[in-house]
């Protein structure tokens, strides 16, 4: 698939119709800074001098350098929630650097949602990787441009789970969508899944298949995290897929969502790997 031109990185309102829709929708409205402190809910995985407590816990600065990269992990594993970060990613020229929020299973065929952010070279744009592992079965990365500058501020990155599908947000506009097809064949997610955020080297992949790599001298590249409360059911409750839950009771876009998805298909989409033949010849079941 082709490359966007430049100017496909301006947003316009008026290509995403109907935004209070989709704040009313999930029945809240994200501050701009979490109000939580990221100690409640969450604990350093890793790279502990390269975690920076900032704002009283409600916003941290995670760090990579030419030592170590870093980390934070929930302290609770989840079945079903919105689970949303507000992320302001390292500035330019931060090839070969990768930011991650995601949710991982902690077994050996584990189940993860993927929001891997690449870095790229001054001037060329950051891409949004999005990828589903079911069972230890993954290879299902999609790729997305962004309508907007991602390192120049905070913005909201969601993944919806429950189980009737995964749908993954910028803004809260739909980038991704992931039905549960386990009616012919597909495996789905349904391990219990810890949410995880991260900085590190990515060089070996992450930009031009790994043919650029990290400018040291750069460093330490720098991303921030904002908004620690957790909206998910966590394995120690029993009722996680009740309708108590109002994340459980959705099974699919509202119009105005829909709409807004097929504008990002259409205009910001640059791999999907039901596309890839060279890779898939033969498509998943879930690409019909």
């Amino acid at each position: 698939m082709k490359l966007l031109a430049a100017n496909m990185f301006r947003f316009h309102v008026t290509e995403f119709p109907c935004f209070l829709t989709f704040f009313l929708f999930f029945g809240y409205l994200v501050s701009a800074k979490g109000d939580i402190s990221f100690d409640q809910n969450y604990y350093i995985t890793w790279g502990n001098k390269n975690v920076l407590s900032l704002q009283a816990g409600a916003e941290v600065q995670l760090s990579l350098d030419n030592s170590t990269g870093s980390g934070l992990g929930s302290k609770l594993n989840y079945i079903s929630g919105f689970f949303t970060m507000r992320i302001k990613l390292p500035g330019p020229d931060s090839a070969g650097v990768v930011t991650t929020f995601y949710l991982s299973s902690h077994s050996d065929n584990h189940d993860e949602l993927d929001l891997e952010f690449l870095g790229n070279k001054e001037g060329k744009p950051i891409i949004l990787q999005t990828n589903v592992f079911s069972n230890g079965e993954g290879n299902r990365e999609e790729r997305i441009l962004f309508w907007f500058d991602p390192t120049a501020d905070f913005h909201n990155y969601s993944v919806l789970w429950n189980a009737h599908l995964i749908v993954f947000f910028v803004d809260h506009v739909p980038i991704r969508v992931f039905d549960n097809k386990t009616n012919i064949g597909v495996r789905y997610p349904s391990q219990p899944m810890q949410v995880l955020l991260s900085l590190w080297d990515g060089s070996s992949w992450a930009t031009g298949g790994g043919k650029t790599k990290i400018d040291w001298s750069h460093a330490p590249f720098k991303a921030y995290f904002q908004g620690f409360g957790i909206k998910g059911c966590a394995v120690v409750d029993q009722s996680c897929y009740f309708s108590k839950y109002w994340w459980n009771s959705i099974s699919k876009l509202k119009p105005t969502q829909q709409s807004a998805y097929e504008n990002v298909r259409k205009n910001y989409l640059i791999y999907d790997y039901c596309f890839d033949r060279k890779r898939f010849p033969k498509p998943a079941p879930e690409c019909h």
